[in-house]
C-alpha cells in the first residue's frame, strides 16, 4: 500500500494562516505518509520572504520523499522584467530547481508537470505536447500495477460549482492522453476547493469504462478558499493497493482545533473495472479480525 498526503495552494505571505499551519505539521505527523504533494502556490507573491517560511515548513514536515511543482504565484506578477527573463529565480533558490520531475518509487512513478506560462497564461496555466510527450517517456514500459500519477498545480476539470476556474486549453485532449498512458489519476491545486471525481464525469472520451480519477486539494493555509471551502482548509490523503484507490478529504475546523474528514471516495485502479473484493482492511475495528465490508455486488447470480 502507498499512502499519500496531498496539500496545496498554501499561499505564504498575507493570506497564509499560522495556526492551521502548525495544525498541518501535527496532522502530517500523525498520518504516516509514505510520500508529501505539494501542487503549487507556495507563496502569494513569489516574494524570498514567502518562499523561505514555505521552505521551512516542507522542512519541518515528516522525513520522506516530496513531490512539489510551481504555481502561477510562485512567479512574479508585478515585477515584469523578472517575470520575462528569470520567473522561476525564487523558486529554484528556496523550493526546488528542477521545474518538471520524474519520481519513481516501487509501486508508483510520479511525473511532476509544471503547468505554469509566465508569458503567455499568468493565471490559467497551459498544457503542451512537450508535457505529453515527458509524460509518455515517463510512463513507457512501466509495469501495469505500478501506479502512474500526475501532479500539475492547475486543473484538468472545470470546478464543478461553475465558480470561475476555467480549464487550461487542451486539457480535455490532454485527459484522452493519460487514459491511453494508463494513468491511475492527476492531483492538482489552483481551485482552492477540493474536487474528487473521474474524467469521465465531464469527458466521456473514447473509452467509456475507466477515465482517470481526479484529486484537487483546497488550500491547505490560506484564507484563500472558495465556493463550499471559502475561508477553509483542506487536503486529501490518498492510499492506494493493487486494485483500488481509497481519498479521504481532510477539512479544517476551528472548534475542533485540526483537520477532521468530511468525505471518503474510493475507485478501482485501471484493470478493475469494479471493486471485486468487498472487504476494506483499513475499516477493521479493532480486537477484530474480520474487516468491514462495503456494499457488495447485488443482482449476481449465485455460485453453482
Amino acid at each position: 500500500m502507498l499512502t499519500i498526503l496531498h496539500i496545496s495552494d498554501l499561499h505564504f505571505g498575507p493570506f497564509y494562516v499560522a495556526r492551521v499551519g502548525e495544525t498541518l505539521q501535527a496532522a502530517a505527523k500523525e498520518l504516516n505518509a509514505d510520500i508529501i504533494v505539494a501542487s503549487g502556490d507556495f507563496s502569494q507573491r513569489a516574494k524570498p520572504s514567502e518562499f523561505q517560511a514555505a521552505r521551512d515548513f516542507l522542512d519541518a514536515l515528516p522525513d520522506v520523499p516530496k513531490i512539489v511543482i510551481p504555481g502561477n504565484h510562485d512567479v512574479p506578477l508585478y515585477r515584469v522584467v523578472e517575470r520575462v527573463f528569470n520567473p522561476y529565480q525564487q523558486y529554484r533558490k528556496y523550493i526546488s530547481d528542477e521545474l518538471e520531475t520524474v519520481h519513481r518509487q516501487d509501486n508508483a512513478v510520479f511525473v511532476a508537470l509544471n503547468t505554469t506560462a509566465p508569458l503567455r497564461a499568468i493565471v490559467n496555466g497551459r498544457i503542451d505536447e512537450h508535457h505529453l510527450n515527458y509524460c509518455r517517456e515517463a510512463f513507457r514500459d512501466v509495469p501495469a500495477d505500478v501506479a502512474k500519477i500526475v501532479v500539475a498545480h492547475h486543473h484538468f476539470a472545470p470546478a464543478p460549482d461553475y465558480e470561475g476556474g476555467d480549464v487550461m486549453p487542451h486539457a480535455k485532449e490532454a485527459m484522452e492522453e493519460f487514459r491511453k498512458m494508463g494513468v491511475d489519476m492527476v492531483l492538482g491545486g489552483h481551485l482552492h476547493r477540493a474536487y474528487i471525481g473521474n474524467s469521465l464525469d465531464v469527458y466521456p472520451g473514447i473509452d467509456r469504462d475507466q477515465g482517470v480519477i481526479i484529486i484537487q486539494s483546497g488550500t491547505t493555509t490560506s484564507r484563500r478558499g472558495r465556493a463550499r471551502e471559502r475561508e477553509k482548509n483542506s487536503f486529501n490523503l490518498i492510499r492506494i493497493t493493487t486494485d483500488r484507490v481509497r481519498v479521504t478529504h481532510y477539512m479544517h475546523f476551528s472548534d475542533l482545533g485540526g483537520f477532521a474528514p468530511i468525505s471518503r471516495h474510493m475507485f478501482p485502479r485501471p484493470g478493475h473495472m469494479y471493486l471485486a473484493d468487498t472487504r476494506d482492511p483499513e475499516d477493521t475495528p479493532a480486537n477484530s479480525t474480520e474487516a468491514v465490508v462495503l456494499a457488495p455486488p447485488v443482482g449476481v447470480d449465485p455460485p453453482q
